[in-house]
C-alpha cells in the first residue's frame, strides 16, 4: 500500500494568502484579529470545496499561535501550531453535524464548552455541515452560541444557508464564500505542476478548471485522476478524451462549414461526432455557447469574460471577425429553439440536422433581404456548384452583377428579427427562362419594396408568379368599391367551390373604408363561408398590389320581418262580425243558428 496522498489534501493551505479566490474573506479575518474586533461567532457559507473548512481551521490555528507573523498568519513552528498539524490539539473541535445532528451530541459540545482551554488562549468549535442539525439541536444551541465564555470561538461552515434557522444566523458573524474563477484554478494547477515536475499545456489545464464548476477541490480530484491516466506530461487531447469533453475544433469547424454553405461538411462533421460517442443534446447546447462566445469576441472590452487561455481566445477573435452578427444572432435564435423542443422530438438526430441546414442559408437569406435582386441571379453550374450572379455564394458584402463590391449601408448585414430567423427554408428557383425578366421587373417596380423572408426563397416565387397572371396588368387598378365588387365576382367566377358556397359568397355585402374592407354576410352560414376562403383576401391584395389590405367579416343585423298572423277559425270571424254588428246576436237567437267549431 503506497502512501499516496490526494491533491486535496496535500496542497491544502495552511495560511490566509495561500486560500485561492477567497482574498475578501482573508482580509476581513486579518483585520479583526489586527483590530481586536474578533466575533464569537462565525458562519462560512458557499458552494462545496472553495475553502470554508480550511479558512475555519487556519483561524483556529492563528487564535492560539503563539508567535504571530507581522500580516497576522500561523508561524507553524510553535507548540500550538505543530499540535494543530498533527491533529492533536485539545482546543480544536470539530464536529460533523451531517452525522452528529441530534440533541444529544449539541449537549455533549455544550459540556465540553464548560471547560477552559488547557493551552492557548482559545477553544475553538467547528461544526461541519451545520445546515444538518435538527430543529430540536438547533434550539439547544441557541443560548450557548448567543452568550458563550470569552474563550469560546464558534465556527460554523455550512453549504445551504437558507436551511439554517434565522435565530442562529442573527447570532453569527456571515461570511459568503464565492465560486472560484478558472485563471484562479489553473494558477493555483500551474503551481502544483511545478512542484511535481508535472509538464501540462495550459489548454488541458482549463478544461480541467471548466469542469470543476467553481470547486477548487472537484478540480485537484480530476487533476489526479488525469496525472493517473497522463504520468508526468498532461496533454489536451488526454483531457478531452478522459473527460468525455467535445474538443473545440469541432465548433469551430463547424462554424466554418456553415458559412461557407457546405452543407455536405456540416452533416459529415455532425457525424463524426455522434460516431465518437456525443450525445446530440450536449453538442447543440456546446454549439451554443461557442456562437456566445463568438459575439462576445466582437467587441475587445468584452473578450475579457472569455474564461478559456490565451491561444484559443484569440482563434476565437479571429474567427469572430469573419462571422457577421446576424449569422450569430439567427444561429443563437435556431439553437435555442432545437434545444427547447429536443426532449419532444423522436428523431433526435433528426431534429438536430435540421437546425443546422437552416443555420446554413442563414447568410443567403440575409444578402437576399439586402439585395433582393440576386435571387433571380442564381444559378446551377454543371458540377452542382451555386452560384449568385457571377460569384459563388461566400460570406461577405453582396456584390453586383458586374461583380463590383455594393456600398454597405453598415459594418454588418442587418440583424433579422427572431421570427424571421426560424423560417428560412431553401427551395431551388425552378428551371424556367421566364424567373430572371420576373424578378427585373420586380425591381424596376416602384411600388415593389424589400420582400419579406417569412417564407423563403419559394414564397418570393409564388409572389412574382402571382403578379405574372395578373391578366398582364402593368399598373393596379384604383381601390374603389366598384372595383373591389369586380375582383370579388372575377375570385367566385374562377374558384372550384361548390354552386353553394359561390352563392354564399355573391350575396356579402361588400364595404370599404379606407384600406379596410369589410364583408357583411346575411346569415351565419355565409359568414363561416367566407371564413373559412383563405384565398380570398390574397387574391385582392394581389388584384389591387396592396399589401396591408385589411379583411373582416360581419354578420347582417337587419331585424327578421313578423311572421304572418295565424288565419282565423270560422269561430273566431263570427265574433269579430258579432263585434261589429250587434243585430247577429239577434238573427243567431231568432233562428237558433250556431257557428261551426272549425
Amino acid at each position: 500500500m503506497s502512501n499516496f496522498v490526494v491533491s486535496a489534501r496535500k496542497y491544502r493551505p495552511n495560511r490566509f494568502e495561500d486560500v485561492v479566490g477567497q482574498e475578501h474573506v482573508s482580509r476581513t479575518l486579518k483585520n479583526a484579529l489586527q483590530s481586536g474586533q474578533l466575533a464569537h461567532a462565525f458562519l462560512f457559507c458557499g458552494p462545496r470545496g472553495v475553502g470554508k473548512t480550511t479558512c475555519a481551521r487556519i483561524l483556529a490555528k492563528v487564535l492560539n499561535c503563539q508567535n504571530l507573523t507581522k500580516d497576522f498568519e500561523p508561524c507553524n513552528e510553535c507548540s500550538s501550531c505543530k499540535s494543530f498539524n498533527e491533529n492533536a490539539s485539545f482546543n480544536i473541535t470539530e464536529l460533523d453535524a451531517a452525522s452528529n445532528n441530534s440533541v444529544e451530541h449539541i449537549r455533549a459540545l455544550i459540556e465540553q464548552v464548560r471547560f477552559q482551554p488547557q493551552q492557548g488562549r482559545y477553544k475553538v468549535f467547528i461544526i461541519d455541515e451545520v445546515h444538518m442539525l435538527s430543529q430540536q439541536a438547533f434550539n439547544a444551541f441557541l443560548k450557548t452560541l448567543e452568550e458563550p465564555p470569552p474563550y469560546a470561538i464558534f465556527i460554523l461552515a455550512t453549504t445551504e444557508k437558507h436551511k439554517i434557522i434565522p435565530t442562529i444566523l442573527s447570532r453569527c458573524q456571515i461570511y459568503d464564500f464565492r465560486r472560484i474563477q478558472v485563471q484562479d484554478m489553473v494558477a493555483h494547477l500551474q503551481h502544483i505542476c511545478k512542484t511535481e515536475s508535472i509538464d501540462a499545456e495550459e489548454d488541458a489545464l482549463h478544461i480541467i478548471a471548466q469542469k470543476a464548476d467553481g470547486a477548487l477541490r472537484d478540480a485537484l480530484s480530476i487533476f489526479d485522476r488525469i496525472v493517473a491516466f497522463s504520468g508526468k506530461k498532461i496533454i489536451y487531447q488526454d483531457v478531452i478524451s478522459n473527460l468525455n469533453v467535445l474538443d473545440y475544433d469541432y465548433y469551430f469547424r463547424m462554424v466554418d462549414a456553415l458559412l461557407v454553405e457546405d452543407i455536405s461538411k456540416v452533416l459529415l462533421i455532425f457525424d463524426d461526432i455522434l460516431r465518437k460517442g456525443f450525445d446530440p443534446e450536449l453538442f447543440i447546447n456546446g454549439f451554443a455557447e461557442h456562437l456566445r462566445n463568438l459575439l462576445v469576441c466582437k467587441d475587445e472590452q468584452t473578450l475579457q469574460l472569455l474564461e478559456i487561455s490565451d491561444t484559443l481566445q484569440a482563434r476565437y477573435f479571429e474567427q469572430s471577425q469573419i462571422t457577421p452578427s446576424a449569422f450569430i444572432l439567427t444561429a443563437l435564435n435556431i439553437s435555442n429553439d432545437c434545444d427547447i423542443e429536443y426532449k419532444n422530438a423522436r428523431n433526435k438526430r433528426l431534429h438536430v440536422e435540421m437546425a443546422l441546414i437552416k443555420m446554413t442559408y442563414v447568410n443567403r437569406a440575409i444578402q437576399i433581404a439586402r439585395q433582393p435582386e440576386l435571387v433571380g441571379e442564381e444559378k446551377k453550374k454543371p458540377d452542382g456548384e451555386l452560384e449568385i450572379g457571377n460569384r459563388k455564394s461566400e460570406v461577405g458584402s453582396p456584390r453586383s452583377e458586374a461583380g463590383q463590391q455594393l456600398p454597405a449601408t453598415s459594418d454588418q448585414p442587418p440583424i433579422v428579427s427572431d421570427q424571421e430567423s426560424i423560417t428560412y427554408s431553401y427551395h431551388e428557383p425552378p428551371s424556367n427562362e421566364a424567373t430572371p425578366s420576373l424578378f427585373a421587373k420586380a425591381k424596376n417596380s416602384d411600388k415593389h419594396s424589400m420582400p419579406k423572408l417569412s417564407g423563403g426563397l419559394n414564397a418570393l416565387l409564388e409572389e412574382v408568379k402571382g403578379e405574372e397572371n395578373n391578366n398582364g396588368k402593368e399598373d393596379a387598378p384604383e381601390l374603389t368599391l366598384e372595383e373591389l365588387t369586380i375582383a370579388w365576382q372575377q375570385y367566385v367566377d374562377n374558384s372550384e367551390q361548390p354552386d353553394a358556397v359561390k352563392i354564399l359568397l355573391q350575396d356579402a355585402a361588400l364595404h370599404l373604408e379606407q384600406k379596410h374592407i369589410i364583408a357583411i354576410a346575411n346569415s351565419s352560414l355565409a359568414e363561416n363561408a367566407i371564413r373559412e376562403e383563405s384565398g380570398l383576401i390574397e387574391y385582392i391584395r394581389r388584384y389591387f398590389d396592396e399589401t396591408e389590405l385589411m379583411f373582416s367579416v360581419k354578420k347582417s343585423e337587419k331585424k327578421q320581418t313578423a311572421s304572418p298572423p295565424k288565419p282565423l277559425t270560422v269561430k273566431e270571424k263570427y265574433l269579430k262580425m258579432r263585434e261589429t254588428n250587434p243585430l247577429l246576436q239577434e238573427l243567431q237567437s231568432r233562428f237558433d243558428l250556431r257557428p261551426d267549431e272549425d
